[in-house]
């Protein structure tokens, strides 16, 4: 449901991948959006509207419309019988969050966050390692990514039209509720362990009610803390721009780096420096794979649940309006 951006990139061909899986349906009630979707990939059906689509005869669903829209699609879900994977952010409120959650499970349906980063063969290992105690008891997380979401302009260092796929975000919540809900799952994942305090602290380089520089703490039960730290401003106006994505974890025992620029992955502790294979930090085919055996088994496995789109979306939606309110206050 929705063949906008996240769709033509990632979900629509991870779907024709994925061997388990068979894209049948789409819906968008674009119709030349619809079209484009279904000639570049083949689809037998396309919808623009939901009845026929949800009766087009197909097991589940993928969301990837706007977050706005989250609440109703998997509302309707719900009502036609169809298990569920929903794009981050799950939804903009806790409220909207807990209510796509109570509804999929009094229907006995499954639901299911679209967080593709946990199934980066580097997110996996990471796991891995920590499971195995690679780098001991974890202390301290920090994760970063810092970027233009696609620059303020539609031309780079120009003063025209804006760039509308960066102004949506920003009006939705900014970069901690848009990007950085991967960052705080994956935490939570990685460590196991739930956040018990959070504080967050932002810049605005841009004229938005969200900010567009965040920087999140949140510290574990375990004791281990994580910094988030997204933008959405970073080269924004400049005409050639830069980006940083890292992962760096501290244990008592050594340490795991992630850095996608330098395509640097690699584990350093007691025995020396092991250089591990690097992949991309978003993975759309494993993530399906994983659907594939939940809808033929009925059990989650590593799959991010509607719980876990809550947590993510409560922790950054708290951080932003945290924000927010201390900025009023100056």
């Amino acid at each position: 449901m929705g063949c906008g951006t996240v769709a033509m990139y990632g979900h629509l061909p991870a779907l024709k991948a994925v061997e388990d899986l068979e894209l049948v349906s789409i819906f968008d009630p674009d119709a030349g959006r619809l079209k484009l979707a279904q000639e570049k990939f083949g689809v037998p059906h396309a919808f623009t509207e939901c009845e026929a689509f949800f009766k087009s005869g197909i097991d589940a669903i993928t969301i990837t419309s706007p977050a706005p829209f989250h609440p109703i699609n998997v509302a309707d879900a719900a009502r036609y019988g169809k298990h569920v994977i929903c794009e981050k952010p799950l939804a903009l409120t806790d409220t909207e969050a807990q209510q796509m959650i109570d509804v999929m499970d009094k229907a006995g349906l499954m639901l299911f966050t679209g967080f593709c980063y946990r199934f980066s063969p580097s997110a996996l290992e990471i796991k891995r390692l920590i499971e195995n105690g690679a780098i001991g008891n974890v202390r301290s997380l920090r994760l970063i990514y810092i970027w233009d979401c696609h620059g303020k302009f539609q031309a780079r260092a120009s003063q025209g039209e804006i760039q509308k796929r960066r102004e949506d975000r920003m009006l939705e919540g900014g970069p901690l509720l848009d990007c950085g809900v991967h960052q705080v799952d994956l935490a939570r994942w990685w460590l196991g362990s739930e956040v018990v305090r959070q504080h967050a602290s932002a810049a605005w380089v841009d004229e938005y009610e969200a900010p567009d520089h965040v920087y999140l703490h949140m510290d574990h039960s375990s004791g281990a803390h994580t910094m988030v730290e997204l933008s959405y401003s970073f080269c924004h106006t400049t005409k050639e721009p830069h980006h940083h994505f890292t992962y760096q974890l501290i244990g008592d025992k050594g340490v795991i780096i992630y850095d996608r620029e330098q395509k640097l992955f690699e584990l350093r502790n007691s025995d020396g420096i092991q250089k591990l294979e690097f992949h991309h930090e978003k993975n759309f085919e494993e993530m399906y794979r994983h659907f594939a055996r939940a809808l033929q088994t009925g059990k989650a496995g590593q799959l991010p649940t509607g719980y876990d789109g809550l947590m993510a979306t409560r922790l950054a939606r708290s951080g932003v309006e945290q924000c927010i309110a201390q900025r009023l206050k100056k």
